[in-house]
């Protein structure tokens, strides 16, 4: 065991034990289900902000994208990150707001299908068990690109076995999240989104030096990206640059189409409800639109410049790790780009410090998920249908089983070394923006809509993004398009339709005028 192998665990052991401290610090906070789902509604904006956005970016921010970006998707990279940025934009502006002054409104809710039921006054039930069921589905399958996440991050630093590294990701989340629910979990969000930060900065400034300033820098890339595509590297460099060169029309629609996501993310718009005033959502959404923006340029500058760097160093990665250049065959652990730069390019114990930032973006995604799911179950199933007169801390104790049975499942689905971040997070990330998103939108904007167009509205939604995802492209070029763009049209037009040809609650429409009255 070497000094700088030992240096990285320090740095780990330190990183993790501090997580789990603050969940158990914050424990003695959680005296009701509406603290421990959603803080009381007493979260500052700075918490606020890079909490709503560390749990958003999650690993594929730090090991998705710049993996993408690494085998020439400098493209789709681009488009991804712009649509995002203006969707978590428009999002912060149309509805944080509005958001947090309607769930009070209507019966002070304190998780997205309790709200919904309320707004429409959904007597049936149908609308909480059909929000419920999909909420579990797509945050298990989100969840578990954080497992994925972390075993490979475990693999790569410290050579682990990839399930291994699975378990401990899955201790340390589990700790912290069932202790402390939302305020651990939005206080390590926010520890989390700062050491992001300031891996991302530092590191896009120290490549950017070590390849000779800027314009060497650009220069490196171009030359590493033209011999890519002559073949100098192999085929399977060859071949991964080709398919991206010709990123346009329906591709970059799709890549656009991951801005819609955010009106619809529970685990992201939960945030807004619970902020501390409306009139700390403006400061909140400026340190969040700051931090996304930067956070994202240094992603574009280590996948593209990761290609030039480890070049550089006389390496590439490949299945298994570094490889040497001539014998690279494919390109399975390119999501690994951001880890073996750190450890290129820094001391043993610094380079485990910034690692720890891959740890936090997909430990700052897993445990909101797991609390969202969690409080669906327990708040909307268990006390809204179930047990009707729960106390409190039967509540969180059906809570805290929920996160942890979860997590199970999610690890089950994560035991595939060969799981794709990415296309796990991209599965789950559409789900959820068009089945909630136009519901969310509506249920703010239209008074019109009712109970039943908001079920009908959903349940289509689902049915169009799982099918959609799972019909492949040779059947027609339509289904090459992003299953979020038709699951998410045919959610808001259906809901509409059947909204149009039902009879409205009076109740609702007068509680919607009054919500609307409120003021900000």
């Amino acid at each position: 065991m070497t000094a700088q192998f030992v240096a990285k665990i320090i740095a780990f052991v330190i990183y993790l034990g501090m997580m789990i401290f603050v969940g158990l610090r914050k424990a003695s906070n959680n005296n009701s289900s509406s603290d421990f789902f959603l803080g009381g509604r007493q979260t500052g904006p700075w918490i606020t902000a890079l909490s709503a956005e560390a749990s958003d970016s999650s690993a594929w921010l730090l090991m998705g994208l710049p993996g993408l970006c690494y085998l020439g998707g400098v493209k789709e990279t681009f488009w991804t990150a712009l649509g995002l940025i203006i969707g978590t934009y428009l999002s912060w502006l149309f509805v944080a707001k509005p958001l947090r002054k309607c769930s009070i409104s209507f019966g002070d809710s304190i998780t997205i299908p309790e709200f919904l039921s309320n707004r429409f006054k959904d007597k049936s039930h149908l609308l909480s068990i059909i929000s419920v069921i999909f909420i579990v589905l797509f945050f298990t399958i989100y969840t578990a690109s954080g497992f994925v996440a972390c075993a490979k991050l475990f693999n790569s630093v410290f050579g682990l076995p990839y399930h291994a590294g699975l378990a401990i990701g899955l201790v340390v989340i589990l700790c912290y999240t069932i202790t402390g629910g939302y305020s651990a979990v939005c206080t390590t969000d926010f520890i989390q989104g700062l050491l992001i930060f300031i891996a991302f900065v530092i590191s896009s400034l120290v490549a950017v030096i070590a390849l000779g300033g800027p314009s060497n820098a650009v220069e490196s890339v171009k030359n590493f990206q033209a011999d890519a595509l002559a073949g100098t590297f192999g085929e399977a460099l060859k071949n991964s640059f080709t398919a991206n060169s010709t990123y346009k029309g329906m591709s970059i629609v799709s890549a656009l189409a991951w801005g819609l996501g955010y009106f619809g993310m529970p685990h992201i718009i939960v945030r807004f409800m619970g902020i501390r005033s409306n009139s700390e959502v403006k400061k909140a959404r400026r340190i969040g639109i700051s931090w996304m923006v930067i956070s994202y340029i240094g992603t574009f500058i280590i996948g593209t410049l990761g290609t030039a760097y480890l070049f550089k160093h006389g390496t590439i990665l490949g299945t298994g790790g570094f490889t040497d250049i001539a014998n690279i065959t494919n390109f399975g652990d390119a999501e690994t780009v951001f880890s073996a730069t750190m450890q290129n390019m820094y001391p043993a114990f610094i380079a485990g410090i910034f690692l720890c930032a891959i740890l936090a973006a997909s430990m700052s995604t897993a445990d909101s998920q797991l609390l969202a799911a969690s409080s669906a179950v327990s708040q909307d199933i268990f006390k809204g249908l179930i047990k009707k007169d729960a106390g409190e801390k039967e509540v969180m104790i059906v809570s805290r089983f929920t996160v942890f049975l979860i997590a199970l499942i999610a690890l089950l689905l994560s035991l595939n070394p060969n799981s794709s971040i990415f296309g796990l997070v991209s599965f789950a990330w559409s789900g959820f923006g068009g089945t909630f998103g136009p519901l969310i939108l509506l249920a703010l904007y239209w008074k019109r809509t009712t109970a039943a167009g908001a079920i009908a509205g959903l349940l289509c939604g689902g049915i169009v993004d799982v099918v959609w995802h799972y019909l492949p492209a040779s059947i027609s070029p339509i289904f090459g398009l992003y299953e979020i763009v038709p699951a998410f049209v045919t959610c808001l037009i259906v809901t509409v339709i059947v909204s149009l040809c039902t009879k409205q609650d009076q109740d609702v429409a007068a509680k919607f005028d009054e919500f609307k009255a409120m003021a900000d």
